[in-house]
């Protein structure tokens, strides 16, 4: 990914805590030299000493037999995206995109059933917890999980590259800075009001 110098995230704990709030990713590999992808819930663990990309994808999807043969795997998380105007500049300027994305390369494996079953126990604890019936690994029955255990694959990613980008309008003054912020807060779309709150609270940090 290119990434001009104003962009470059280097801090592995604001990339960490950026995968797991946008952790829906695409995975990237290659079938005889052509590229195929899938979309899925991710998850960024520690284990042991090392990082890995962590989740499920259905047995029928052929992707995961290419993980063998993928020297290199892709995974992309992307953020809130949204226009902006160089009307909102004060000197004359052309338009522009702002976004936040991550690319993490790394080699993949195919988890075995107990570690299947930890990574669906921490996904379903992550997204299912705060819910006032939440529906956890030990509330599904056993006959439930058996069926569904034998249509999906787990895998991790062994991280080894990351690469990360906030284009954020940094190269922007103090003026032009505030200003696309306010004109981000009055569009109706809401990934441009998602974008504003993400800038705002960088001027805080």
């Amino acid at each position: 990914m290119y990434i001009p110098k104003y962009y470059k995230v280097t801090d592995f704990d604001e990339i960490r805590e950026f995968v797991q709030k946008n952790s829906f990713g695409t995975i990237v590999t290659t079938k005889q030299g052509k590229p195929i992808a899938t979309h899925l819930p991710l998850g960024l663990n520690k284990i042991n000493d090392d990082y890995y990309i962590t989740g499920h994808m259905a047995y029928g999807n052929p992707q995961w037999r290419t993980f063998e043969t993928s020297e290199d795997i892709l995974v992309m998380f992307q953020g809130p995206h949204a226009y902006i105007s160089s009307s909102w500049y004060e000197n004359e300027n052309v338009p522009t995109w702002n976004y936040q994305a991550v690319h993490i390369y790394g080699t993949a494996s195919i988890l075995n059933e107990e570690e299947l079953q930890q990574e669906l126990t921490m996904m379903l604890q992550k997204y299912e917890k705060h819910r006032e019936n939440p529906v956890l690994w030990d509330t599904l029955s056993p006959q439930v999980l058996e069926k569904e255990l034998k249509g999906i694959i787990g895998f991790k990613i062994k991280v080894k590259e990351i690469q990360a980008a906030y284009k954020l309008s940094q190269n922007r003054n103090a003026k032009d800075y505030l200003n696309i912020v306010n004109k981000l807060h009055e569009e109706e779309d809401p990934n441009s009001q998602q974008m504003a709150e993400v800038m705002k609270k960088r001027t805080k940090d």
